[in-house]
């Protein structure tokens, strides 16, 4: 009998035979447990990112309706020149929502002037974000594919002009997980006085796991509720009850569901939440100066105030992407300026001017902000024209975002739009751009960001989006 197929002969030998089997089955055990430590288990558990990442976290200053940039962050001289005329031809066409064909050109009653070492010129609408100018990455040449408030919001959140896609939010949380496991991955601060058109599905996790979904905060000075134990409930005694709920739901027949697993996270993320995280949303635990810094007690600033500064001590415990949105209900209520440019920035500059500019020195003075990437902007801009003779329309063919710390090169402007502000001409940046230069900071490659869904690859930029070099 040739010796290789020879018959087993004694308990020695059936070891020696099959130590490839038990082997297997030890090599299988192992990699189970490495699995469980790596994340399979809490698919919000830290991962690697693709490569060499400068951010760890973003908090986007989102806002909602549209900012115009001719009020802003992109001076334009000649439109001032022109107020009152008609579009020269030679600036060609742009397709509106409400701006008729013979609307007139609108000079903008805002003064600007250069700021910092680099002299990028600012709007009097922000002077003291102007003073943090030099840490800034302007970008005056973004543009996006829609000029109504839902499809630009859904574009702005999720690279896509429909619902249903992923925010970014749940795509970095998805890529990266969280570096902690006592607050949420991601978390939205929607505006107080209401929703958007887009409503809370362009921050959602789409056809992602349900475990990426944003946490939504409530606005006002308590915006998570139940936060602290029961009354007469200690600890142990929570842990008990969670304890009992995970047993009772393994013992299901649901137990490798995705939105199982979301449910079960939520528990444990809860408990852990009134356990730890009570002092991490009590912003009374900061010194009065810093409060101050914020605008918090002040009438004007103190909403926005509040919600950047819980941003920042957000992301300071290890939350992955925090978004603080400016603007919310109907129309005037957010950036969206129809009926009267100068009365609708007025009032909504001097909401998020002094907030903003305290977040980024107070990142920047706690040594946060070289890991914290910072992105300002709405969904578009306003029109060169005017509506109804003191408003300004959407406007989707140039506008401004800046962006600052995580890797980013401050103090400079990148792009152009043209003479009257109505077209990026130089370095256009589409949204998929915007959304690489974020993935890019964070170690995320956008082609190796993707999720199967429905027999495709889908990924955040849709198609192929470029990184910003200049900025990076």
């Amino acid at each position: 009998m040739s010796q290789h197929i020879r018959s087993t002969g004694n308990r020695r030998e059936f070891l020696t035979d099959a130590f490839c089997g038990f082997g297997s089955l030890a090599f299988t055990t192992m990699l189970y447990q490495e699995q469980l430590r790596a994340g399979y288990a809490n698919p919000l558990a830290p991962k690697a990112p693709n490569f060499t990442a400068k951010a760890k976290a973003v908090i986007f200053l989102f806002m909602a309706g549209g900012p115009s940039h001719i009020e802003t962050f992109d001076p334009k001289p000649l439109l001032n020149e022109l107020n009152g005329q008609k579009r020269p031809k030679e600036f060609g066409e742009a397709k509106y929502q409400f701006v008729t064909t013979e609307a007139k050109l609108l000079g903008t009653k805002r003064t600007f002037q250069k700021y910092g070492r680099s002299g990028i010129e600012v709007s009097d609408l922000f002077p003291r974000m102007a003073e943090r100018v030099d840490d800034m990455a302007v970008i005056r040449s973004c543009h996006g594919d829609m000029v109504v408030h839902s499809a630009a919001q859904y574009q702005m959140m999720t690279g896509r002009i429909i619902p249903g896609f992923p925010a970014m939010g749940a795509w970095v949380i998805y890529g990266l997980g969280t570096e902690s496991d006592s607050l949420p991955a991601y978390v939205v601060m929607p505006d107080p006085k209401g929703a958007l058109e887009a409503g809370q599905p362009m921050y959602m996790n789409g056809f992602l796991p349900a475990v990426y979904q944003p946490s939504m905060l409530r606005p006002g000075k308590k915006p998570l509720l139940n936060l602290d134990l029961p009354k007469g409930v200690n600890e142990a005694e929570r842990k008990k009850t969670v304890d009992l709920i995970r047993e009772m739901n393994m013992a299901g027949p649901k137990a490798e569901s995705e939105e199982f697993a979301a449910r079960m996270n939520a528990y444990d993320l809860a408990f852990k939440m009134q356990t730890e995280a009570p002092e991490v949303f009590d912003i009374s635990k900061e010194s009065q100066a810093t409060r101050e810094m914020y605008g918090v007690g002040k009438a004007v600033t103190d909403d926005y105030g509040r919600r950047c500064l819980l941003a920042r001590r957000l992301v300071e415990k290890g939350v992955r992407f925090v978004c603080v949105v400016s603007g919310g209900g109907p129309g005037n209520m957010q950036w969206d300026a129809h009926d009267d440019i100068e009365e609708n920035h007025l009032r909504m500059a001097a909401q998020t001017d002094v907030p903003v500019a305290a977040l980024l020195k107070d990142l920047k003075q706690r040594g946060l902000l070289d890991s914290t990437l910072v992105v300002w902007g709405g969904e578009f801009g306003r029109s060169p024209e005017a509506q109804g003779g003191k408003g300004r329309d959407h406007h989707n063919l140039g506008f401004s975002v800046w962006l600052a710390g995580g890797g980013i090169k401050g103090g400079q402007v990148v792009g152009a739009t043209d003479a009257i502000g109505l077209r990026a001409i130089e370095d256009p940046v589409h949204f998929r751009d915007l959304h690489t230069t974020i993935l890019n900071q964070l170690g995320l490659n956008q082609h190796a960001l993707s999720y199967m869904h429905q027999g495709r690859r889908e990924r955040l930029t849709e198609v192929e989006g470029h990184v910003v070099k200049q900025i990076v």
